[in-house]
């Protein structure tokens, strides 16, 4: 996702097309953010700590979300200014605010993904 698209006189209204906040609500529709979002909830974490919390991203993947979110005020990065480098991640105010909303949309997914996964097809009876 590139910038937000120039603010328009069309405010708060996500179902029409040049509505600013179709770019956050985009953003917030990745399962990577809202992955990220949910593993920094409980506090701040280095990256080393967030990919192996977060099953399946790639440091690359992990890295250019990490980003995006800092970039819209989401998280904080804190470089330690140390060596060997060391960097931590954290929910801004926004980020929390936004965390309980991500947590409890994740808890629903959880309790709800086997019955929305496809069913197979049934077997066709022998005649």
């Amino acid at each position: 996702m590139d910038e937000f698209p120039k603010p328009t006189s069309v405010a708060g209204d996500v179902m029409r097309s040049e509505c600013r906040a179709r770019a956050a609500l985009a953003l917030l529709a990745e399962k990577w953010v809202l992955l990220v979002i949910e593993a920094l909830s409980d506090g701040p974490k280095r990256t080393g700590a967030l990919r192996r919390q977060i099953g399946g991203i790639s440091e690359k993947m992990l890295i250019q979300t990490l980003r995006r979110l800092e970039a819209v005020g989401l998280i904080a990065r804190h470089d330690f200014r140390e060596v060997p480098p060391r960097v931590e991640y954290t929910l801004t105010e926004r980020g929390r605010s936004l965390s309980p909303i991500v947590l409890t949309l994740d808890r629903w997914v959880e309790a709800h993904a086997f019955d929305m996964l496809p069913r197979p097809p049934a077997s066709p009876s022998p005649p």
